[in-house]
């Protein structure tokens, strides 16, 4: 467990009993420091309950008494509107941070990579632990992604921890710093909880005021926020700026072209990789993931031979254009993680001869914006709430089936793949929305997909 000793004695108090707080609690406990946990959700403080706390209400307690305030990330303390004990804290002087900020300040001498970005920061974050694990390198991934930050086992300075991080997180660091801290795109996202898009962009940049060691800041310039505050940075100096794009080349950079990954760090433009033979990760959003990645590994020291082997290794995430594999040529695609129509773009754009299972709760604006990816689809199979909305949506652009559900649609679109005769054809699970009308969560509803299929591989197993 992680050792936070030096918080021996103190009082700390927790808010959010998610994930990351429930972590933070054990770990403090373990640290003898006085904990006052607490969680508007009964449930949630139903799990403390076997670690010996009573929780206490910290918008009723005495806030003269803690020593600092331990947010979960997804509890405002800001905008919109502060919760109630954030606010109670502010006005008492108690710091806010969050359980990352423990995490980094207690293990400073630990190499750290930092990663945020709108889209992409998950893949990137696992590809990146992943290639460093393939080196010999202990690393360990974690923060917005996996294991919560306290969660994880202490590491020493041979070792690296790879760390996901919201613009949440983000807004609630103080000391902790990161050895490569790299943003990989900005797009409006959470608008509300930083009080804009120029509150957006700020958190974001605040990865870069958390620069240690030789300060390596990796950023694309693939959009105009990212391209503004390249230039910002290396305005400011101090910092060894890796600037990445897959639309351009880039002198002293990491850039695609024509499908290959260079490196021109140096300035010897060298060719890495043809990322049209990364299976696993299609399409120009991988790239740029896998660009970051190349880059990351780079500046903790790794050799390109090797990353080169950690990229071709990558089993992807789940639900994340998850290949589950093939049944009599045709291709099944899980994208359940795709919860809104930004999301699907990515995975509609890196395939052709899609049979598109789309649909659950559906977000504001639906599937518009998505008939640029048309010549992609064969057909649509409309499940879940936004089965009517969707089709009157797509009425005669595309053919659809209104199917309901996850099995019916599933079946449905493999037995019209096998029989049109097309060139590797793809039942796709992207469904650009929410799950919670039929599923508890995306993942559920991608392990459902993944059931389905291996149901259909087995009987295709049986047939032959």
């Amino acid at each position: 467990m992680i050792d936070l000793s030096h918080l021996r004695g103190k009082t700390i108090a927790v808010l959010g009993l998610g994930k990351s707080g429930l972590a933070s609690v054990k770990a403090l406990i373990n640290a003898g420091a006085i904990v006052w946990a607490w969680d508007d959700n009964p449930s949630g403080r139903d799990l403390i309950e076997p670690l010996g706390l009573a929780p206490i209400n910290l918008v009723e307690c005495d806030w003269t008494e803690p020593d600092m305030l331990i947010i979960s990330p997804g509890i405002p303390s800001t905008f919109p509107t502060p919760h109630a004990a954030a606010e109670k804290a502010r006005r008492a002087g108690v710091p806010i941070i969050c359980d990352v900020e423990l995490l980094c300040t207690a293990q400073p001498d630990v190499p750290t990579l930092a990663i945020t970005g709108t889209n992409g920061k998950s893949t990137t974050t696992a590809l990146t632990a992943h290639i460093l694990a393939g080196a010999g390198i202990k690393t360990q991934a974690g923060g917005n992604l996996g294991n919560a930050a306290l969660g994880l086992e202490p590491s020493g300075p041979d070792d690296c921890l790879v760390l996901e991080l919201s613009s949440y997180q983000l807004d609630l660091l103080a000391e902790a710093a990161f050895d490569a801290c790299a943003l990989l795109n900005i797009t409006p996202d959470h608008l509300d909880r930083h009080g804009g898009m120029d509150g957006y962009i700020g958190a974001k940049h605040q990865i870069f005021a958390r620069n240690k060691g030789p300060k390596w800041a990796i950023i694309s310039i693939d959009d105009e926020p990212c391209a503004k505050m390249s230039v910002e940075l290396a305005r400011e100096g101090g910092r060894h700026i890796i600037e990445i794009s897959i639309n351009q080349p880039v002198d002293h950079g990491i850039y695609v072209s024509d499908g290959w990954l260079i490196d021109d760090i140096s300035g010897a433009k060298t060719r890495i990789l043809d990322l049209t033979t990364v299976t696993r990760m299609p399409g120009k959003h991988n790239w740029q993931n896998i660009a970051f990645a190349y880059a990351l590994c780079r500046a903790r020291g790794v050799d390109a031979t090797r990353i080169i082997d950690g990229i071709l290794s990558f089993p992807g995430l789940a639900h994340r254009q998850e290949r589950l594999g093939t049944i009599d040529g045709v291709v099944f695609v899980n994208d359940s993680k795709a919860t809104n129509a930004e999301a699907s773009a990515k995975a509609l754009s890196a395939y052709q001869n899609i049979y598109w299972i789309v649909g659950g709760k559906p977000k504001e604006g639906g599937i518009a914006g998505l008939e640029a990816f048309y010549p992609n689809i064969k057909k649509a199979y409309l499940i879940g709430a936004a089965t009517n909305a969707f089709a009157d949506t797509l009425g005669t652009d595309l053919p659809w089936e209104k199917c309901q559900t996850l099995d019916v649609a599933t079946k449905a679109a493999f037995e019209d793949a096998r029989q049109h005769g097309d060139d590797a054809p793809v039942v796709m699970l992207t469904p650009a929305c929410a799950s919670f009308d039929q599923f508890k969560s995306f993942e559920a509803r991608g392990d459902a997909f993944r059931d389905i299929y291996a149901h259909l591989a087995t009987n295709a197993q049986e047939r032959s």
